[in-house]
């Protein structure tokens, strides 16, 4: 039978102190929500139903299509978030696994594993469990004398007793939905917050069915739902654990794991060689051979075979094989190095083309600029692309040659073959092979230091 998912999103999350959602904040470069939807896909659940608020524009926004929503207009708990989701899924005749929005870290396979137990066991309702060390804050599971489930038991409402169990609920169920929905329209708001607990529906189903039972897992880590940024910075340790172990495993070499933070989105290829205190962020994607490091920072970067970046950052940008940036410099967003292209150090690039075999060696801005191929930028030359209402762009061809510390003024066109010399500032074309000079010719004035020096000096006092 086909099995449905429901993921609870309308939690205001007041305890994140925020007036972002929760389960939209990012963990590893994903939204929490998004990483729950993708670890249901890969469990293979076709159906997915995302319970929101009120609000719930920004969850949609971040979701998408792919997924259906409902709303909870009031927050009454839990029972009544899942309660929402009847009429939608009147038709549905297949198990119902129930997961939380803010629990990004359980891996596909034990979601498998789950819908399997149940389904296996023919129960009417699974509850996965761990057991902590510290139960604080969290359900408490009551077995009977037999050790089988008797019913959960929220921490308000725990006994001293209760309250000592270490084994907890962690929020994932999978139900069959007639009988869920049956239950779910029994229960009473009888607690301390005065609402509807899904838990509420154990102890109703095991008495009519005899048929509910409990999937203790070993890793209480997978469990770990996310109230605060204390625990949203404990659920990012664990996930950047393990894309670094991913990683690692596929053939790429970390040289210091602990220094090296990768979001989840990136794709890395074998012998991709990452030094200390880099960040791959987004999008980003590293090909084989590439030496990314110390100090750099790559956020949605499109990287070809064997490209070198040394303490740098490269945004939103496309690099080809062979290219080389750093140390110190910036690619800013919409840049792309053809193959071979080199950036060395203190350079600032933006929205720009460097051509095959080009480099911009040190120390020069470069925005709004097609650079074509064996093109040398010397020292200091920056770009004008602005002109204090509008960008334009400047045009370097082929294989010319710019001189150290020149302003080239856009729009302006450098034909192919050309050369600037050294100090200039370039407001017109020049044409291929040209030398385009603009500068005042020197004036050398003799004695100038010492005349200036008598000048200063204050006259001799007579004796």
């Amino acid at each position: 039978m086909t099995v449905a998912a429901v993921v609870l999103a309308a939690g205001k999350g007041t305890r994140m102190k925020s007036d972002i959602p929760k389960v939209i904040h990012p963990i590893c470069g994903r939204p929490m929500v998004a990483h729950v939807v993708n670890n249901l896909r890969e469990a293979g659940i076709g159906r997915i139903i995302v319970v929101v608020g009120p609000d719930g524009e920004k969850i949609q926004a971040i979701l998408g299509s792919d997924v259906e929503y409902v709303v909870q207009e009031e927050q009454l708990g839990t029972g009544h978030a899942v309660l929402q989701t009847q009429t939608i899924l009147k038709n549905h005749s297949g198990s119902l696994l129930v997961i939380h929005g803010d629990t990004p870290l359980y891996r596909a396979g034990t979601l498998r594993d789950l819908v399997s137990c149940h389904e296996s066991s023919e129960a009417i309702g699974t509850v996965l469990t761990v057991t902590v060390d510290d139960p604080f804050g969290y359900g408490r599971i009551i077995r009977d004398a037999d050790g089988k489930l008797e019913k959960i038991v929220e921490e308000k409402d725990a006994t001293p007793v209760e309250a000592m169990v270490r084994e907890i609920n962690s929020g994932t169920y999978v139900f069959e939905c007639e009988p869920m929905f049956a239950a779910l329209c029994r229960i009473k708001p009888q607690n301390v917050q005065n609402e509807y607990y899904l838990t509420d529906v154990v102890p109703i189903l095991r008495e009519e069915y005899r048929r509910v039972q409990v999937f203790s897992h070993g890793d209480a880590d997978e469990a770990l739902g996310i109230n605060n940024r204390v625990q949203l910075a404990a659920a990012e340790q664990i996930l950047r654990n393990r894309i670094r172990e991913h990683w690692m495993l596929a053939g790429v070499t970390m040289v210091d794991p602990a220094t090296t933070y990768i979001d989840a989105e990136a794709v890395l290829e074998p012998d991709v060689v990452l030094l200390p205190f880099t960040f791959i962020e987004g999008h980003t994607q590293i090909s084989t051979g590439s030496v990314i490091g110390p100090f750099t920072r790559l956020k949605d970067a499109r990287l070809g075979e064997n490209v070198i970046i040394n303490q740098a950052t490269v945004l939103d940008s496309s690099l080809e094989p062979g290219c080389n940036v750093g140390p110190y410099s910036h690619i800013r967003p919409g840049c792309h190095l053809r193959a071979g292209a080199k950036v060395g150090g203190f350079c600032e690039i933006k929205n720009t083309v460097i051509g095959s075999g080009s480099k911009v060696p040190h120390l020069s801005y470069l925005g709004d600029t097609d650079v074509g191929d064996k093109v040398n930028i010397g020292a200091g030359t920056i770009t004008c692309n602005y002109d204090g209402h509008d960008k334009h762009r400047t045009t370097i061809q082929d294989e010319a040659f710019v001189g150290s510390n020149c302003n080239l003024v856009a729009p302006v066109e450098i034909g192919t073959g050309a050369y600037i010399a050294a100090g200039s500032t370039i407001t017109g074309d020049i044409p291929p092979g040209a030398l385009g000079v603009a500068r005042n010719r020197q004036r050398n004035i003799p004695d100038w230091a010492k005349r200036r020096e008598s000048k200063r000096r204050p006259p001799k006092k007579e004796s």
